[in-house]
């Protein structure tokens, strides 16, 4: 995993394109020839940026990635008029409450809405949920050395939001243990116009949307939305973007936290246009509904490649995932999941002899497959990673059957205790496992093949070695 990034802050996910330009401009000028978009609706420069260089800089905020000193506000306004939304709030309503802050917050804050699903809505440490009651919000604080969301015993109006987020940033000196202490405090403190909470929260449950290519938004208006599989931006891309926002008078565009941006406004008659544009930079619009759906670490090439394994399986078994989110985390990483389904990576083992030993995985799934009920469920625990698909695709099915209908309990595969010993073969050059129990999905290798069966052109699912780079091996499988 890369580490050495520096972040630039953007509020709300909100930029306008002269400031992505000039964004783009100062990396070329330190060159870089890319950006990359982080998980919380920031940008990402990919190397860390000399403090020199940093004080010549005057107009963007540039943060060094690991420096937890202050954190981006995420926020739902770019689902607004692409997605189903709570009818008050709007756009505007966004910029005006994201004008109130005028201090980098030192806390994770999230202003969302629960009416649609492209924007995580807890995994802040106060986050902000709109009601049906127009300009009150329901907030859900989760303090850095708290475990869950504890909710704030009253809705927060619209104007409020700025000043009861600085005063909860200001009292972690004195460290409030309850949800109780946070509210007297912050009613000492300031005289704000709160509700009553009169029902709780209600989030509906709706598949995760396509966010890519061009969409018509009403009978004069489109949005764009762009997606790049390694999440490097081209600078010169964006800056001749940016450019041909401010011909059509685009105001607005809108970073996404999986990664990718979203141009909101194109005029129809414009459409033509920027089809043109995309086709002169070889831009492809249509990925897969398979490769939207994911949430990985930033700038970990390990997560990349094991994305695209089980993609490619997907795809080659022609499985749906409409509606699935899937995530990628490891045993360093403490994570507040917002996917249906997890992919959680063990801590290595201790090397055993002069075999290598491979990296194990636990699935995890969201109850009912729904990440915004906060509870995860263990569906297996302990496989290697070429069990993974099939799994995957199990819990795909699980997923489709279940939908519209009641659902139970799944049971937890705790760890198997037997032990027995296999026959395998290893790749030398990645590691991967060939096991003749399974076979090879993804090259149509049927399972119970021998590897002396398989024919002298097979290569490596993962990193394409040829044949003669795989040794024999002996494992010790525990079983059920």
């Amino acid at each position: 995993m890369r580490n050495n990034l520096s972040r630039i802050i953007v509020k709300g996910g909100i930029l306008s394109p002269s400031e992505l330009k000039y964004i783009a401009e100062t990396a070329e000028n330190l060159g870089l020839s890319s950006i990359s978009f982080g998980s919380r609706q920031d940008i990402l420069f990919p190397q860390l940026i000399p403090q020199e260089k940093i004080n010549e800089i005057d107009k963007i905020e540039i943060i060094d990635h690991n420096n937890a000193s202050s954190e981006n506000i995420v926020s739902s306004y770019i689902s607004v008029d692409i997605s189903s939304h709570t009818s008050w709030l709007t756009g505007d309503r966004y910029l005006y409450i994201l004008e109130q802050f005028r201090y980098l917050p030192k806390l994770k804050i999230n202003i969302t809405d629960p009416k649609q699903r492209l924007v995580p809505l807890f995994t802040g440490h106060l986050n902000f949920v709109a009601s049906e009651h127009e300009n009150y919000w329901y907030l859900y604080i989760r303090l850095p050395n708290w475990e869950e969301n504890e909710l704030y015993p009253a809705l927060i109006y619209s104007w409020d939001i700025a000043k009861v987020a600085h005063e909860i940033e200001h009292m972690l000196q004195e460290e409030p243990e309850t949800i109780e202490m946070i509210f007297d405090l912050v009613s000492d403190a300031l005289d704000t116009n709160n509700r009553t909470i009169d029902k709780p929260l209600d989030v509906p449950f709706m598949p995760f949307p396509y966010y890519e290519g061009m969409h018509k938004i009403d009978m004069d208006k489109y949005w764009l939305g762009l997606y790049w599989r390694n999440n490097q931006y081209d600078l010169a891309f964006l800056k001749a973007m940016c450019d041909l926002c401010s011909e059509y008078k685009i105001a607005k565009i809108a970073i996404t936290p999986w990664k990718s941006f979203i141009v909101k406004g194109i005029p129809a008659e414009a459409k033509l246009d920027w089809e043109k544009f995309l086709g002169k930079f070889g831009i492809n619009v249509r990925h897969s509904s398979l490769e939207l759906n994911w949430h990985l670490p930033v700038a970990n090439e390990e997560a990349i490649k094991l994305k695209k394994f089980l993609v490619s399986n997907f795809d080659q078994n022609d499985i749906s995932t409409y509606g699935l989110t899937f995530g990628i985390t490891d045993y360093a990483r403490k994570a507040y999941y917002f996917t249906s389904i997890v992919i959680e990576k063990n801590k290595p083992p201790k090397s055993l002899g002069d075999f290598t030993i491979r990296d194990t995985y636990n699935l995890l799934h969201a109850k009912n497959f729904d990440p915004y009920t906060r509870e995860y469920e263990v569906y297996v625990q302990d496989v290697d990673m070429v069990e993974l698909p099939g799994l995957l695709m199990e819990l795909s099915k699980i997923y489709f059957e279940q939908l519209g209908t009641e659902k139970t309990e799944k049971k937890v595969i705790s760890k198997p205790k037997e032990e027995q010993e296999f026959n395998v073969h290893q790749c030398m050059d990645c590691f991967t496992i060939y096991d003749a129990v399974f076979g090879d999905i993804t090259q149509g290798i049927e399972a119970g093949t021998a590897f002396e069966d398989l024919p002298e052109s097979y290569t490596c699912s993962l990193c394409d070695a040829t044949k003669d780079s795989f040794v024999a091996k002996k494992i010790i499988k525990q079983m059920n």
